[in-house]
């Protein structure tokens, strides 16, 4: 993977004169011919930073380690570094991508749970030595390929809905955590904290005071084994919403200064992810064919309507659920998108479900919406699609690519950002901030953040 070199590698437009993040929509729109309408993002870097911002305000005694998984968008890695944020990464990818930008070992963590040796080899060469453990199977292959490793205890928690089947249980239980902290005692292994594994989905404060009670637990256990923590990890969970934040942090604030007071030394970081990017991207995608069906018969053969029957819509778009929308497949509610330029209110709509362009049953983003009539052609706007948007497709072919991503930031955010120090020597110098509207080879050169 190429690393940080000297000349900018980002081309971010920055917005004034009263130039909006609709106008720019407009123009990608425009800027595309009658025979190929790409989707594309429009990510907003401002609000990256003001939702650092905001984290700052609610969470100042909790430092964020972002989730790389959710959005590895290599603008957004270098904006959170340039505030101080850590990282955790899945894989050796991330990993790489995160070193890519200049981001020190110790403020990396390896959070896989099912690690590759090649993958624990890589870390311990590279001096990433936070790992995440929650089995015997994964401390043995630690213990083989990385003597160095310093382990967060990984540790189940109580779901909101036990009866939602969609909830999964990751991690150590209570009870077994004795037996996985001896084990690693008798390895050589050292364990420096605990983690919580919180779903993204969570919308129930009491979770957090849950996990970080049954963590007192674990850290008088480990004392009495012989090892000294000092690392208290909440996980995700985090949906971006400043009252769910104000209400996390009424909730966990309080158990921490109880069970964790700054006097015990120990540090507590959590695993934002969604929470710094959802907001921040949009994404427009074109209508590129579509169906009417009778209601209800979606997964019959399609019949023609009677005279008198209200038509329903099946509309394909050039992204789908192997692509763009692959949160889908993990049973994320997919928010129904605007129609580009809005029709007159008098307008008709209709029952219309959206589809990705692969035919694929699987490929459904959004299973009802109502919306007017559209055409082949027009553009639909999917708002809060910065999370678990940009990856890797899972279907590709050769003439696939990725949707492209054209980076804004106001001028305000621009300037605050610059005032508060967050830009340091490894960070933010990939930038090529460029007026907008006004793009030359001369207004490329002259607004490039200095190295």
């Amino acid at each position: 993977m190429k690393g940080i070199t000297d000349e900018p590698q980002y081309s971010v437009s920055l917005l004034d004169g009263g130039t909006t993040l609709s106008d720019v929509i407009d123009n990608h729109i425009d800027e595309q011919t009658l025979s190929e309408k790409n989707a594309f993002f429009v990510a907003d870097l401002g609000v990256i930073m003001r939702q650092h911002v905001r984290w700052r305000t609610h969470m100042a005694q909790i430092r964020p380690y972002y989730a790389v998984r959710c959005n590895s968008s290599p603008a957004v890695i270098e904006v959170l570094a340039a505030f101080g944020a850590g990282f955790t990464c899945t894989n050796k990818s991330e990993l790489e991508l995160v070193q890519s930008h200049g981001i020190p070992s110790e403020d990396i963590i390896y959070s896989g749970v099912c690690k590759q040796v090649f993958q624990i080899k890589y870390a311990a060469k590279n001096g990433i030595d936070l790992l995440v453990c929650d089995n015997e199977a994964e401390l043995r292959k630690i213990s083989r390929c990385h003597p160095n490793a310093k382990l967060l205890l990984q540790l189940s928690t109580e779901v909101s809905n036990p009866d939602d089947e969609l909830s999964m249980m990751f991690g150590c239980s209570l009870k077994d955590c004795r037996r996985l902290l001896e084990s690693a005692k008798e390895l050589g292994v050292q364990v420096v904290g605990v983690r919580s594994h919180i779903s993204s989905c969570c919308k129930d404060d009491q979770v957090y005071v849950h996990a970080i009670s049954d963590a007192r637990c674990i850290f008088d256990m480990a004392e009495e084994i012989g090892f000294s923590m000092n690392i208290l990890d909440l996980g995700g969970g985090f949906s971006g919403s400043e009252i769910q934040l104000e209400m996390i942090n009424g909730a966990v604030m309080s158990m921490v200064d109880l069970y964790f007071p700054s006097s015990t030394g120990v540090s507590i970081i959590a695993e934002p992810g969604s929470f710094f990017v959802s907001s921040a991207f949009t994404l427009a995608v074109n209508i590129i064919s579509k169906e009417v069906v009778a209601r209800d018969c979606q997964d019959q053969d399609h019949e023609e309507l009677s005279p008198n029957e209200e038509p329903e819509f099946q509309y394909f778009m050039n992204e789908g659920v192997y692509g763009s929308f692959s949160s889908k497949l993990s049973e994320t509610l997919i928010t129904p998108p605007s129609v580009y330029k809005k029709p007159s209110l008098d307008a008709a709509v209709f029952s219309s479900s959206l589809w990705g362009p692969s035919g694929d049953d699987l490929d459904q983003v959004v299973d009802h919406c109502v919306l007017p009539e559209l055409s082949v052609g027009d553009w639909l706007l999917f708002t809060q699609a910065g999370a678990y948007s940009l990856g890797q497709p899972l279907l590709t072919s050769a003439d696939s690519t990725p949707p492209p991503v054209h980076y804004v930031v106001s001028s305000r955010d621009w300037l605050e950002t610059q005032d508060s120090g967050a830009t340091h020597e490894n960070t933010l110098k990939n930038f090529s901030v460029v007026p907008y509207f006004l793009r030359s080879s001369q207004t490329e050169a002259a607004l490039s953040v200095p190295a």
